[in-house]
């Protein structure tokens, strides 16, 4: 990503004690165990795209924001987001959210604001972006794939002509 931005960029702020945050050993045992990737509805819908006939990359280190999945011959991804971490239903769910506010608003609107400019980014490389949230992939499985494969499908058709 460049480094001028639209908007100016969210501060987080260090999340330690000497900043005033202070967080009970069972907390941080929990909060260690939150996986960032090999989520469950990532494997489903890496498995059902496989399934489909399509091969792809995992978390794509080449590519901005390294997507979930990576379909290069397609210029296509996929990212599927955490409601929590990408701020589902935001402005529903901040006023929830009790304790250490200063940090966690912080942190979600940045995550917000750096999908943001992920999209831009690999929508720049001219890749097609598709965002799923992780509620989507369990109730709404075969609408998520139809829709990517239907995608995939046309830009084959245009490959072929």
């Amino acid at each position: 990503m460049s480094k001028k931005y639209s908007k100016e960029r969210i501060k987080v702020p260090r999340f330690n004690e000497a900043s005033g945050f202070y967080t009970t050993p069972e907390r941080s045992k929990i909060m260690s165990k939150i996986r960032g990737k090999n989520t469950k509805p990532e494997l489903t819908f890496r498995k059902a795209l496989y399934a489909a006939g399509y091969r792809y990359r995992i978390d794509y280190k080449k590519l901005v924001g390294k997507p979930d999945i990576a379909l290069n011959k397609y210029k296509t991804v996929i990212f599927i987001d955490g409601e929590y971490w990408h701020g589902h239903n935001w402005k529903e769910r901040k006023p929830k959210v009790k304790t250490n506010r200063e940090f966690w608003i912080a942190k979600i609107e940045r995550n917000m604001q750096r999908d943001t400019e992920v999209n831009s980014a690999l929508e720049g490389l001219g890749y097609t972006v598709f965002r799923f949230w992780e509620s989507e992939i369990k109730r709404e499985l075969d609408r998520c794939l139809s829709e990517v494969v239907s995608h995939l499908e046309i830009v084959k058709k245009g490959e072929e002509t």
